[in-house]
């Protein structure tokens, strides 16, 4: 298909149908305006920001006390405050519905499967909460995770939110040190652990994990172990202070859930910054800012709607998590899937979606670049006749992971690449389902994000590389970092680049269509020559090669310049001759240009990366510099790291 086409465009029935399309009616009646296009409309919600949040409360159904003020200290960044009068629950946003209708759809690999209806949820949350209460939790306090992507991890957490508890989680695969550096910071006094979790077909134990971080975590007054494996009671007995989670219930009964008015600006979340170069930052986010930016962001980028039934192959560690759990807020059937999603093979989620009629299919770019390399044709094997949209985030979707959606997983879908972070728990850009899909493209700012591409001296640029911000405040900010009483972390990680604007640290430009392409983080740009090159335009390029399976890309100090270092993963039997690297070079000089080529190109046979699948250029970059990774227990694999130290041929 040329370039010049779109890859998809919504038919006219599509676009009819879409909530977008409601909420732009209902956006030109109340303003007055003619909205008759997604740009006109994001215009207006910018223009008019009061407005925008306003219907979007409205038209979305936010139970609570709205107040009398939308916006406060609106030109504020950091600052500003989102309905400064208003008092809700996210926890009885999230739990509006009710009935033998499924919740909850849950598989762990090939082992476990359990489906909850609304008011089985409910009664879990309900008896959660009577716990919680007994063990006396109160409003503000911290409720930490260590949990599977099980339906007892969500219940709990609204369990933790319907009475003002602040939650905090991870995934069961992070290391000792990787929980403590997170939770140690929190000071939780519920911990909340599973007797263990499958992956890829073996059953991992962490009893001994749990009794040492618990040890380890003075403020922990209990430990609720959650039966996976079967063998709670068994794991419970080894550890101080802590009982199954079936055993601390037995005493509860379900009754309704009560739930407690809050200020717009309650802490809800504390997540995680990956904690690659350093101790991870603890970013509180906000009840009532991650609600209605989840609710705009579902109802009308993903046009979610009552039944659908809502997945993202995701772990408790990623924000995505946090993302995908909001769905119930729209009265969508939550599909969670918890293990390897290769295991027995590649075909496993695509199984899933079939049997579930699964309507929303989010992943990641890296999973669908694997899909493509294992030669897995899901438009030929599966029935994915009711998915509607595909999301992809994590990393730049390539060109060619484009076409491959369309071309190996169905023709008749939106493709819809978002991109975001765990610093607003959402997203900046990402998918209009009224607009085309073009080619390697994210469709679109988000409505009410005010984004821009700026260049080093604070200028908008277009089709030119430069720095993502946004330059209005906006409801999903965080409320600040924990621990940072003055503020002064949170100013310098988003506010010192431009003043009064949220600089994001992405590499970013915008296209001809208004869509935009992520190019890599800021601080992994490279500078040959003082030129600003993005990773992603160098991983697009070798990566479309079947003799490499991944790559890697560093700025490497030399000769008081910068030259590019490509580490490559190969494909099994495949050498790095002289032949092969002058066609790794080729390819990269005419798809990308003479100053993205390598001055070197090295093999090797793993790439670090973090818990939740990103590699990590900066580690690399230290340890090829001789430098301390600083925090080693922020990814998956750390061991890979030692294979770029001390390489000979970057000493010549």
């Amino acid at each position: 298909m040329s370039a010049e086409m779109p890859l998809w465009t919504p038919t006219a029935e599509q676009v009819a149908g879409a909530p977008m399309t409601a909420f732009m009616a209902q956006a030109a009646q109340r303003s007055g305006r003619s909205l008759s296009t997604y740009a006109e409309l994001h215009a207006w919600s910018i223009a008019e920001r009061e407005a925008f949040w306003d219907l979007v409360w409205d038209f979305c159904g936010v139970i609570g006390d709205k107040g009398s003020s939308v916006i406060a200290d609106g030109d504020k960044l950091p600052g500003a405050a989102f309905f400064p009068d208003a008092k809700l629950n996210f926890a009885e946003n999230l739990l509006r519905s009710s009935g033998s209708g499924e919740a909850i759809v849950f598989r762990g690999e090939d082992k476990v499967e359990r489906r909850l209806s609304w008011n089985e949820l409910a009664a879990l949350v309900s008896r959660l909460q009577q716990l919680f209460v007994s063990l006396g939790i109160q409003s503000g306090d911290r409720i930490a995770a260590m949990m599977p992507n099980m339906p007892e991890t969500v219940a709990a957490m609204l369990a933790a939110a319907s009475i003002g508890a602040v939650w905090s989680s991870c995934s069961p695969d992070f290391g000792e040190q990787g929980v403590l550096d997170r939770f140690g910071q929190i000071e939780p006094k519920i911990f909340i652990a599973p007797d263990g979790y499958w992956y890829a077909g073996k059953h991992i134990e962490v009893g001994d994990k749990i009794a040492a971080i618990s040890q380890k975590l003075p403020s922990i007054k209990s430990v609720l172990v959650v039966d996976y494996l079967g063998a709670a009671q068994e794991v419970a007995k080894g550890i101080a202070k802590a009982e199954t989670l079936e055993d601390a219930l037995a005493p509860f009964a379900a009754k309704p859930v009560n739930f407690t008015p809050l200020p717009f600006a309650h802490p809800l979340y504390i997540l995680f910054s990956s904690g690659t170069t350093g101790i991870p930052k603890c970013i509180v986010h906000s009840a009532g800012g991650t609600l209605i930016q989840h609710l705009k962001e579902q109802r009308l980028h993903a046009g979610l709607m009552p039944s659908d039934r809502f997945f993202y192959f995701t772990t408790c560690g990623w924000m995505m998590w946090n993302w995908l759990v909001s769905g119930l807020a729209s009265d969508a059937t939550l599909l969670l899937y918890d293990g390897s999603p290769f295991h027995p093979d590649g075909n496993v989620l695509f199984d899933f979606a079939q049997a579930e009629r699964m309507t929303y299919f989010g992943t990641s770019a890296k999973f669908i670049d694997s899909l493509r390399k294992a030669g897995l044709r899901p438009i030929d094997s599966h029935d994915l006749s009711t998915v509607r949209t595909l999301s992809s985030t994590g990393s730049p979707l390539s060109p060619e992971g484009f076409a491959f959606v369309y071309d190996g997983i169905k023709k008749d879908v939106h493709l819809a690449s978002i991109s975001g972070g765990t610093d607003i728990v959402s997203c900046f850009v990402l998918g209009v389902p009224t607009e085309p899909v073009w080619t390697g493209e994210i469709q679109a700012a988000g409505l009410g994000m005010a984004v821009d591409v700026w260049d080093d001296q604070g200028k908008p640029v277009r089709q030119e590389k430069g720095e993502l911000v946004c330059t209005e405040a906006f409801p999903a900010m965080p409320i600040g970092f924990w621990n940072d009483p003055d503020g002064k972390k949170y100013h310098a990680a988003y506010f010192e680049r431009f003043d009064n604007v949220w600089c994001h640290g992405d590499f970013a430009e915008w296209t001809a269509h208004g869509g935009m392409i992520i190019h890599g983080r800021s601080d992994a740009t490279l500078n040959p020559g003082g030129v600003r090159i993005g990773t992603a335009e160098i991983y697009n390029q070798v990566e479309q090669m079947p003799e490499i399976l991944e790559a890697i890309c560093i700025g490497q100090d030399w000769q008081d310049d910068v030259r590019v270092v490509l580490f490559v993963r190969l494909a099994a039997d495949v050498v790095l001759d002289e032949e092969l690297e002058k066609r790794i070079r080729a390819k990269i000089r005419t798809g990308a240009s003479p100053r993205h080529v390598p001055a070197r190109i090295v093999a090797v046979t793993d790439i670090p990366r973090t818990k939740s699948g990103k590699i990590t250029e900066l580690a690399v970059r230290d340890i090829v510099h001789g430098r301390t990774v600083k925090n080693r227990e922020a990814l998956a694999n750390p061991e890979a790291l030692e294979l770029y130290r001390d390489i000979p041929a970057l000493n010549v």
